[in-house]
């Protein structure tokens, strides 16, 4: 799909069109995860990815539309899903798409990194190859020049593109939720920012960026990414950057908020979320239900919530226009897409990775209790367990070419603390009105 839009659309790239849901079953699933390569010395991004990608070779599942490909800068690679039914199959997608990307980093003395932008500075890598990405360039200038931000995408199928267009108008509300759960990017380049999500701000220099705007229909949705290729700030109407769309070409709608997720099961969690929300949204308009028209400038500010505090602080409940808690609101998603959830079979297991993100923390956390304890290159290193672990539970990863390690949602095998690489018992998270100890501060 490329980065936020700007490499194309993974649907056009292979996924094929049996994505749309079966008859009676659940809406099927299917996830991108966008990793930066950096040196397994300096830690700093590096221009590998013809090498890794080579190197990685075919995706197992190519026949559903899995895939490794480039991205704009040659310091990314990306790993497609195919198109998979139930998250027991998703997890052991992409952890096996994260084991073979990481095994082909580390042969050529790289290692693969899943944050949402880089930690560490180092000079700007060179685009990758392909008329698209020269054409890109020209178009945005300097503003893709070091654009190393990295996502997590989530597509889940829908009955056709009205649908898909509506489904997004239900999502809108929840999108900030989304980034505010996953955020992952607290460095710029070797400076702590601020910001739980700095993407977001490096995304926000582009045009249409954000959540996307209430649509009547999805000729409305069409003729806006129009107006925007013909005035020139899209290169075609593949591009767009909006957190949420349909898809150009397949009944299927992308939502991408998220930061890149730091383990496999971050990213199962995500997905799991998504498709509840857009089942939550299909029920909704199956009963006739339009989605409520939440004030555009108001998710906007809940974005900026979201990528400044993730889950430490309040968002603008885009549709009450009040303050509320982040973390209440990911309480009110998951009652929202419970029903669904329910009926996919999912719901115990988005409980067990809630709790395992409520005492491990974000990956913004995450990076920044690494960066104090051993500095930035710590935290890169930290970084470089959890993508390849894969798991926020606990348990080995499995083999590039092995079976999956655990179904997603079984109880954790490992005793707290001893998760590898991903937390442990002096990184539990404080609960919000719980008191700072000396090792949170």
């Amino acid at each position: 799909m490329g980065v936020h839009g700007i490499g194309g659309d993974a649907t056009a790239r292979g996924v094929p069109p049996d994505s749309a849901p079966p008859r009676g079953g659940p809406p099927s699933i299917g996830v991108e995860e966008e990793f930066l390569l950096v040196d397994a010395v300096s830690g700093e991004c590096v221009p590998d990815a013809e090498r890794v990608l080579a190197a990685a070779g075919p995706h197992r599942w190519t026949g559903s539309g899995g895939s490794f490909q480039n991205e704009l800068l040659t310091s990314q690679v990306e790993a497609a899903t195919g198109v998979c039914r139930d998250l027991a199959s998703l997890g052991e997608q992409l952890r096996f798409g994260r084991a073979r990307l990481a095994a082909a980093a580390r042969a050529g003395g790289a290692l693969l990194v899943s944050s949402g932008t880089p930690v560490l500075d180092g000079p700007p890598p060179p685009p990758a190859r392909g008329d698209r990405f020269a054409e890109i360039m020209a178009v945005y200038g300097d503003v893709v020049e070091d654009y190393q931000a990295c996502g997590c995408h989530v597509h889940v199928a829908v009955p056709d593109r009205e649908a898909a267009v509506a489904v997004v108008n239900h999502l809108r509300p929840w999108l900030p939720v989304l980034l505010a759960l996953s955020v992952n990017s607290p460095f710029d380049h070797g400076r702590p920012t601020g910001y739980a999500c700095r993407r977001m701000v490096e995304m926000a220099r582009f045009p249409g960026a954000g959540v996307p705007p209430w649509s009547a229909s999805a000729a409305a949705w069409d003729a806006r990414v129009a107006a925007l290729v013909e005035a020139g700030v899209l290169v075609d109407p593949a591009m767009t950057f909006w957190l949420a769309r349909p898809s150009p070409r397949w009944p299927t709608v992308e939502v991408r908020a998220a930061d890149a997720a730091p383990t496999a099961d971050d990213a199962v969690l995500q997905a799991a979320l998504v498709r509840g929300l857009v089942g939550a949204a299909l029920a909704d308009l199956s009963a006739g239900r339009e989605a409520p028209r939440a004030d555009g400038q108001v998710c906007a500010a809940a974005l900026w919530n979201a990528a400044r505090h993730g889950l430490g602080g309040t968002l603008a409940d885009p549709v009450t226009r009040r303050a509320v808690p982040a973390r209440r609101l990911v309480d009110d998603m998951v009652a929202r897409a419970a029903p669904a959830l329910e009926d996919t079979g999912d719901l115990d297991t988005v409980f067990t990775l809630l709790e395992a993100v409520r005492r491990a923390g974000t990956g913004a956390d995450r990076q920044r209790r690494a960066a104090r304890r051993g500095g930035p290159r710590a935290a890169v290193r930290m970084l470089a367990r959890q993508t390849e672990s894969g798991r926020l539970t606990g348990g080995p990863p499995a083999p590039p070419d092995g079976p999956p390690v655990r179904r997603p949602g079984t109880p954790p095998h490992a005793t707290r603390g001893e998760e590898p690489g991903v937390w442990d018992a002096r990184e539990r998270v404080p609960e919000p009105d719980a008191p700072l100890t000396t090792e949170d501060t």
